[in-house]
């Protein structure tokens, strides 16, 4: 049977950032100590990049620079594009101009709190332990940088894959995250990028590291009796696994070894040795209710263009002709380094600008968090929100958002603390998540530990609060919170 090829033509958009773009990405994306580590080292590489005093002589370079090019000719010019042409190579373009956009990624997983900072160094470590392309290695930062505090994986593939796509440029599908997810779950601690307690359980039992002669039967209690064994129905299980009595206290005991909240043991045992948060905007209260929002500029320096490479390019620019190779090929050079040293400036000023954009638009749209410190009071707000009060593209305020914190006087806040969904009641009420769990997370602190609250209960409690949620919704957010049913709180 003969086989036909046939030819269609698709028409597909793409966007390719330009290197200044892609600069502007990278810086948007550091926190500030990365940032003023990246900044030494392009004054390093860069010797027409130097400190300013302070006094606003960097902008009055920038302006010379550009007060010089003006006055060369339309000859000059066209000669100068021409002999840049002719010597200008990749060899010669500052490193940062060639570099990929998914060298940033890197930095763009959420780092949380202090002793979190180390969970998320640690397993990042882990990424070149595996045989992984550079796309994959992308798709592992951001899963590590979607684990919540107890170390599992709340968010389905599918709107992962959706997330990295909108907000990353990275096109994985949900199948291939699925695969990654994998990968992610065979990193130490065992359980880690569990979707579930049970998940958790089982990535541990079945670790090769994992050695018990009831191995075997703890899996079948964990696999295929876990409703079971959650309320206890140990009677239940030994006639359905056909053990004794004895049998099946020793695998209580071992199932006890077991470790439900593998991020937060971690977190624990690094705690010492987690580096210092340092905040990337400091929000101050008058006292009067006006806030106002600073970039903290850490020990980034002021920085200008080189007088003398200003100086060598004047000197030249008027008259190119009677140059000698050796003098054209200094005239070129000082030509691409200044260009290079503007289009750093440029995007230090843009990082600042978007930077400070964003975060007043969050402390304008939580005003009532930053002016009263109160967790419930934080209104259901997302990337979207932002994006439409700054003018900003979703993509920027993500990564504006990603890895920043922020000082107020009730502490020190990832940016990401911030956003949250809502849920709409059938009254039309809006009520944030945040606020729900907050609540959930108070009631339970509260009750009696030998009469816990069922979640019917609670769910009547949030309602008398003025959170009318579901029983299923209840049970949803005590999960998130890592808060185990009434029958194990006791």
């Amino acid at each position: 049977m003969a086989q036909r090829q046939i030819q269609t033509e698709v028409q597909t958009q793409t966007m390719t950032l330009t290197p200044q773009q892609l600069l502007q990405v990278h810086l948007m994306e550091l926190p500030l100590r990365d940032f003023e580590q990246r900044v030494n080292e392009e004054m390093l590489s860069n010797e027409a990049l130097e400190e300013a005093p302070g006094d606003g002589a960097d902008e009055e370079a920038a302006d010379t620079v550009r007060a010089d090019e003006g006055e060369e000719t339309d000859d000059v010019s066209s000669a100068r594009d021409d002999a840049l042409a002719d010597y200008v190579s990749q060899d010669d373009t500052p490193d940062y101009l060639l570099r990929e956009q998914n060298d940033s990624e890197e930095r763009d997983a959420p780092l949380p709190f202090g002793q979190q900072v180390s969970l998320f160094e640690t397993l990042k470590d882990q990424i070149g332990e595996h045989d992984l392309s550079d796309k994959e290695q992308e798709v592992m930062v951001y899963l590590i940088g979607s684990l919540d505090s107890d170390g599992f994986l709340r968010k389905d593939s599918e709107r992962l894959s959706e997330e990295m796509a909108v907000y990353h440029n990275i096109d994985v599908s949900a199948e291939e995250v699925d695969r990654l997810i994998k990968v992610l779950q065979s990193f130490e601690p065992r359980g880690i990028g569990a979707r579930s307690l049970q998940e958790c359980l089982l990535i541990q039992l079945r670790s090769e590291d994992y050695d018990s002669p009831l191995r075997d039967l703890e899996i079948e209690v964990i696999e295929n009796n876990y409703d079971d064994f959650t309320h206890k129905r140990w009677p239940a299980i030994e006639r359905r696994l056909h053990i004794d009595e004895e049998t099946a206290a020793r695998i209580q005991q071992e199932l006890r070894r077991l470790n439900p909240r593998p991020g937060s043991a971690l977190g624990e045992s690094l705690s010492s040795a987690a580096r210092e948060i340092t905040p990337d905007f400091i929000v101050e209260n008058d006292g009067n209710g006006n806030l106002t929002v600073s970039l903290n500029e850490g020990e980034v320096p002021h920085l200008r263009i080189s007088r003398s490479f200003r100086g060598t390019i004047a000197d030249y620019a008027g008259h190119r002709d009677k140059l000698t190779k050796a003098q054209k090929d200094t005239y070129i050079y000082a030509r691409q380094k200044v260009e290079a040293a503007r289009t750093f400036i440029d995007a230090i000023e843009r990082r600042r600008n978007n930077l400070l954009a964003v975060m007043r638009a969050i402390v304008a749209y939580q005003k009532p968090f930053f002016l009263e410190g109160d967790e419930a009071l934080l209104r259901p707000m997302i990337l979207k929100d932002i994006a439409t009060r700054t003018g900003l593209d979703v993509s920027t305020v993500s990564r504006v958002s990603n890895s920043k914190y922020v000082e107020t006087e009730y502490g020190v806040f990832p940016l990401k603390y911030f956003f949250n969904d809502k849920i709409v009641t059938a009254d039309g009420d809006v009520h944030s998540t945040v606020a729900i769990r907050k609540a959930l997370q108070d009631i339970i602190d509260g009750e009696d530990k030998k009469k816990p609250y069922s979640d019917e209960r609670l769910a009547a409690l949030l309602k008398e609060k003025g959170y009318p949620v579901a029983r299923r919704t209840v049970a949803k957010y005590r999960e998130m919170l890592g808060v185990p049913v009434a029958r194990l709180r006791k």
